[in-house]
């Protein structure tokens, strides 16, 4: 069984530089299914996620192939087909396929999406938007069967700004007739980067970025080469780290326009940061963090997908502190591994945590049960004291490239076994 292995209580120091990111590069892989002919997408990150995305394109009868950490995506031979369960059910991003094999082909066959356990996150809202444009859907005991005879622009107004919704709704609408109005939408950069996207391909669109994006129906797209942004959360997860281990470190390409609730946060913490056009650099005062609240909350918000790792930073807080997830409601789940490494943390509810913070963490054998949570144990073993265990680790590596290379450079004494 692999696991990543820790000798903790060593603060980083050094540079690292920031991948491509998970989060915006999904959705633009499933939009290149929209467009005629060849797509370029540069800094497309390493991870599984993207590994089962090409397998789920290639599967669909696209053309895809790495060439000097881009992928290209050719898409001239794209058809609806039953696509491989094993890949459809270990990620949950392929519900973005949702709106783009509509928008292509006008038909969908797609098993229920899987991916972490952190919370119900149904298609509800996704089906329910794409239906008021014009698509309708069977459901079944292992997935949906959707179809339409064309689609068409529709005002949606959505109850929550569910990224994952905005970015169906976009794809689906691009290629549709006439014109979609997205009210209450998403505001994440990732909704950005799609509609940057879809733009170089052709397509019109006002507003990303705003909770009102104005979507204009084009006849047909085309390729277009196209560079993802930085990660901001895995940027984030190396902020929190420095700051919990008490080092110094610059992160390059760090998006730092799209981090300002995290670099609040960990100032708040006790971090100096400064940010430049190259990323960012920070310095840890080397004292336990000293806050009493912090909560999740959709972009521009502290985000969601960050909580847990700023968990484990808090784990040695001086004073008791409470931690609200809005987000998500089965978001504490490394709470035990936590507990197991000397943490003091009483769940109060299914979205909010009391931390009562510790002078120390000592090592443990822990196993992560998520994407975030096992980043978040990573941290935790950095900042404890002796050698840490993790197992699960196929949940870090869907987003993290190389966690244990990132934080080698930076002087960690950690490997993958």
């Amino acid at each position: 069984m692999e696991y990543i292995q820790v000798q903790g209580g060593i603060p980083l120091q050094g540079k690292v530089r920031i991948q491509g990111s998970k989060n915006a590069a999904l959705p633009v892989l499933a939009a290149t299914l929209l467009t005629e002919g060849e797509s370029r997408i540069g800094n497309c990150p390493k991870i599984s996620d993207v590994y089962h995305m090409e397998n789920l394109l290639r599967c669909l009868g696209c053309r895809v192939c790495r060439e000097r950490g881009a992928l290209r995506v050719d898409t001239a031979g794209v058809c609806v087909k039953l696509m491989p369960r094993e890949a459809i059910c270990s990620m949950r991003s392929s519900v973005f396929l949702l709106g783009a094999l509509l928008g292509r082909c006008g038909e969908v066959i797609l098993d229920y999406p899987g991916g972490c356990v952190i919370g119900k996150r149904p298609i509800d809202m996704h089906l329910s938007a794409l239906e008021q444009m014009g698509a309708r859907f069977r459901l079944t005991d292992t997935g949906v069967c959707g179809y339409t005879r064309g689609l068409h622009g529709a005002e949606i107004c959505l109850s929550f700004p569910s990224v994952g919704v905005t970015e169906n709704i976009i794809m689906a609408a691009v290629t549709a007739k006439g014109d979609t109005v997205i009210r209450g939408a998403a505001a994440e950069p990732e909704i950005c980067t799609l509609c940057d996207y879809l733009v170089c391909c052709g397509a019109g669109i006002e507003g990303a970025g705003t909770d009102k994006i104005h979507i204009h129906g084009v006849s047909s797209l085309h390729g277009a080469d196209f560079s993802i942004d930085s990660d901001r959360i895995v940027a984030g997860t190396y902020l929190l780290a420095c700051t919990g281990t008490g080092g110094a470190c610059f992160l390059e390409n760090a998006p730092v326009l799209q981090m300002g609730a995290v670099i609040h946060a960990a100032e708040q913490m006790g971090a100096l940061c400064d940010l430049s056009d190259k990323g960012l650099y920070v310095q840890s005062m080397g004292k336990r963090p000293c806050i009493n609240r912090l909560t999740t909350c959709v972009y521009p918000g502290f985000p969601t997908d960050l909580q847990s790792v700023a968990l484990a930073v808090l784990c040695r807080n001086r004073q008791k502190c409470v931690v609200e997830e809005q987000i998500f409601e089965n978001r504490f789940r490394v709470v035990p591994a936590l507990s197991s490494m000397g943490a003091d943390i009483r769940i109060a509810d299914a979205h909010k945590a009391e931390i009562y913070g510790c002078e120390r963490l000592h090592g443990a054998k822990v196993k992560a049960e998520e994407l975030r949570g096992g980043a978040a144990l990573v941290v935790a073993a950095l900042m404890a004291d002796g050698l840490s265990v993790i197992y699960g680790t196929e949940y870090i590596y869907r987003g993290y490239e190389n966690i244990c290379r990132d934080l080698q450079e930076l002087g960690a004494r950690i490997v993958s076994v």
